[in-house]
């Protein structure tokens, strides 16, 4: 392969599945800017992600968990839960299976290698948001600490 091949290679567009916005030469996912790439705007996706990468979990579990770490202002939204579980299992990054026992049967989730592939690219996009985050703290700090114009 040439030069000029590898060249276009590296300025190759993120893939379409892409979430983060580039890989560094490591190939551990980087993201800048706010907004994930693709149609993943979902906000709720990379927390319900993170919460699989501990170990398969059913629904409501996922909502419980939801609710512990204060992600809404209020209860969480049940539906829009299994919404996004089932967009992830749509897009072949969870997989679902039904456990029966002790009390009504339930479906357990689980991330799949492709999930937690998209969990790596969601770190990435979520440590370039904290960045934003602190950057805005930082200027608005600044800001508050002088006298306000008349």
């Amino acid at each position: 392969m040439d030069a000029k091949s590898d060249s276009a290679a590296d300025d190759a567009a993120p893939a379409p599945d892409a979430i983060a916005s580039d890989h560094d030469a490591a190939g551990v996912p980087v993201h800048r800017g706010w907004a994930p790439l693709g149609s993943r705007h979902r906000w709720m996706e990379p927390f319900v992600m993170v919460l699989l990468a501990g170990g398969a979990a059913h629904g409501y579990a996922i909502v419980g968990e939801l609710a512990q770490l204060g992600i809404t202002n209020g209860s969480v939204d049940v539906g829009q839960v299994y919404r996004t579980l089932r967009d992830l299992e749509q897009a072949g990054q969870v997989r679902s299976s039904w456990t029966t026992g002790t009390g009504p049967a339930r479906r357990d989730y689980e991330l799949t290698e492709a999930g937690h592939d998209a969990l790596d690219q969601w770190a990435a996009v979520m440590k370039e948001r904290s960045r934003l985050v602190a950057e805005f703290e930082a200027r608005y700090l600044e800001w508050v600490a002088r006298p306000r114009p008349e």
